[in-house]
């Protein structure tokens, strides 16, 4: 249920937080609500058999921490609850429905940053029959390829293009089906070219550049996306197994909104099976959401970790939103918190 405000008699109010699904973002978001100081965790969602009835803890890999997992979504609906950090692998604006009529906020990174008229409809009379609150965020659309670029953009004047994409080395994802499957790595081009993937990929990528486009003031534009591939020319090593000579090893999607002949937002991704990241040619480039090494990379991704954070650290200011779906441009500026040990007050 939406409140109002999150602080009660001058104290914070303590809100509880269920994560839904338990991969490397659910995984990393969970330590997170632990270590936040207005949330607590309340219950977890899980796929899979295996994990049911399992310490949450246990399964992320930090201990007992006194929360029992369950796949059942009647049990996490009947829960008292004040928010849920949604991040399956692929949203169901089905289940998103469900918990804002149970009177559950939705936070998610599986799209909703900037939803049309219509997609806003479908989720509208289950924000007012639960007085809940949507909200989609992330980093990589969600964020960089959004957020990022307005903010940057307050620091200049008469604003003609701008611009957010991603440069990362995917051989630090330890997800072969996604790599393969979605991703298309390790295939040949002309299946990738023929592939949905502007589509599957297109949906968030999209939502920024009409929200940059909005906010910023732009005239109407077409948005026009591209595909550019590359090729393995030696055997690569990656969590795939080996990318042959020949086999798609590099991938860059923009998504460009073009104004008569002139490209004023590109947002898009730059995925490489390597290190030769080429020229990013931005004004402002942020490091650290890449790991140290690939082995870091499989163990905890910094990029899963900080959309991870986006979501966590969003769960106050949606709780404390009108019902309805709610995007960066109508909530507050969403910041993180002081660790617990150096906090005004400490958690008890």
């Amino acid at each position: 249920m939406s409140h109002l405000g999150h602080i009660v008699e001058g104290r914070p109010l303590t809100l509880r937080v269920v994560q839904w699904a338990t991969g490397g973002l659910g995984a990393a978001a969970v330590e997170m609500i632990l270590k936040h100081p207005d949330l607590e965790l309340a219950g977890c969602w899980v796929h899979s058999e295996q994990k049911n009835g399992r310490d949450v803890g246990d399964i992320v890999g930090i201990g007992p921490v006194g929360v029992v997992a369950t796949s059942s979504v009647a049990e996490i609906l009947a829960l008292d609850a004040d928010a849920v950090i949604y991040a399956p692998k692929f949203a169901r604006t089905k289940e998103i429905c469900a918990l804002l009529r149970s009177g559950k906020n939705v936070v998610t990174p599986l799209g909703w940053f900037y939803p049309t008229a219509e997609d806003r409809a479908r989720v509208e009379d289950a924000c007012r029959e639960g007085r809940a609150t949507l909200h989609g965020t992330g980093v990589d659309p969600g964020g960089a390829t959004d957020l990022h670029p307005l903010m940057f953009a307050a620091l200049s004047s008469a604003v003609t293009f701008v611009r957010g994409e991603e440069f990362t080395d995917v051989r630090s994802y330890n997800a072969p089906a996604v790599l393969h499957d979605i991703m298309g790595f390790g295939q040949v081009p002309d299946d990738v070219r023929n592939s949905p993937i502007l589509d599957r990929m297109g949906s968030g990528y999209v939502q920024s550049v009409r929200m940059c486009l909005d906010a910023l003031g732009f005239a109407e534009a077409e948005i026009r996306p591209r595909l550019d591939l590359a090729v393995a020319t030696a055997p690569i090593e990656c969590p795939l197994g080996t990318i042959e000579p020949g086999q798609v090893a590099a991938e860059r999607l923009h998504w460009d909104a073009v104004v008569g002949d002139t490209v004023v937002v590109r947002v898009g991704v730059n995925w490489l099976m390597g290190e030769e990241h080429g020229d990013p040619d931005a004004f402002v480039t942020i490091h650290g959401w890449h790991p140290r090494t690939l082995e870091a990379g499989w163990a905890r991704n910094p990029g899963v970790v900080v959309a991870s954070a986006h979501c966590v650290n969003s769960v106050p200011y949606v709780c404390a939103a009108e019902p309805g779906v709610k995007t960066y441009l109508d909530l507050p500026m969403i910041t993180g918190r002081a660790h617990p040990d150096l906090a005004r007050e400490r958690r008890r």
